[in-house]
């Protein structure tokens, strides 16, 4: 799934937002609990517990930071049952803002496979809720 959203906010402060997994409790709806593994700076090899809803069924994942560029992250979420890809790509616009594309894919291991193509329609509805509250969420952050 793809979606490319528009963020009132310089590209530096999009990407320090963002690079804070931690963060998806404000932005993604899905995202029940998130919280950081280990300490430090975030740089690549962060790791986060997340806690989601889906579907009506709470789910845990394993995150951690893969990419960490000044225009790109990507993180790969894992458990069990999925491997789970968030990249965002961030590109800045002259009237000062920044333009998100953000890509999300799935991997179903198991018997899970089974049930993917039945989710789709769901996970595109998850994605636009996503591209709706994001927007707000970093405007929040920049205040």
């Amino acid at each position: 799934m793809e979606r490319n959203i528009l963020l009132a906010a310089p590209l530096d402060g999009a990407v320090a937002y963002l690079e804070d997994f931690g963060r998806t409790v404000e932005w993604d709806p899905g995202t029940v609990h998130c919280v950081r593994v280990d300490e430090g700076a975030v740089r690549p090899g962060a790791t986060w517990h997340n806690t989601s809803r889906f579907r009506g069924r709470t789910t845990e994942l394993s995150y951690r930071l893969e990419v960490r560029e000044p225009a790109r992250l990507v993180f790969v979420g894992t458990n069990s049952t999925v491997v789970a890809k968030d990249e965002m790509l961030f590109e800045a616009l002259a009237a000062g803002g920044t333009s998100l594309t953000y890509r999300a894919s799935f991997r179903f291991k198991g018997l899970a496979r089974l049930a993917a193509p039945f989710l789709r329609t769901e996970l595109e509805r998850l994605a636009d809720a996503v591209a709706q509250r994001l927007p707000s969420a970093v405007a929040e952050y920049e205040r």
